[in-house]
């Protein structure tokens, strides 16, 4: 186990009191965990975005509307194109027309957001969002 560090911050009270509203309604026991979940998500969004090379995993979400023509094909040929990328694919009948699909992907950073770009950006995509972290052990 590594050591741990204490260290000391000053704030603006009514910032404070945000924070702490923040942390309750998420959950954590105290400010501590909160801070350290915050400094390794900002560092994992750091690296996932500084180095195309870093192995990553995530999700790409994606909702349409399931009538527009041809949509499914598409989406299902980028899927095929990357195969290598793609772990998993959750598909999710919302309502009469609308899809959620959820795609587990896995790989370089850039592999990975060049597909969710593919994905995303297929004409009759109403909504996506690509989900990234590392796939790397050093974040504790």
């Amino acid at each position: 186990m590594t050591e741990l560090v204490r260290f000391g911050i000053s704030i603006d009270q009514r910032l404070l009191d945000s924070f702490d509203q923040m942390i309750t309604d998420k959950g954590y026991d105290n400010r501590s965990e909160a801070v350290r979940d915050m400094i390794r998500n900002a560092l994992v969004e750091t690296q996932v975005n500084r180095c195309d090379d870093t192995p990553t995993v995530g999700t790409v979400t994606l909702v349409y509307d399931h009538h527009t023509r041809d949509l499914s094909d598409k989406l299902t040929g980028h899927q095929h194109s990357h195969h290598d990328a793609i772990v998993s694919t959750l598909h999710v009948h919302l309502d009469v027309h609308h899809c959620l699909e959820v795609v587990v992907v896995r790989g370089t950073a850039a592999q990975v957001k060049r597909l969710a770009d593919e994905l995303i950006g297929t004409k009759g995509v109403k909504h996506g969002k690509l989900v990234l972290t590392t796939a790397e052990a050093e974040m504790r």
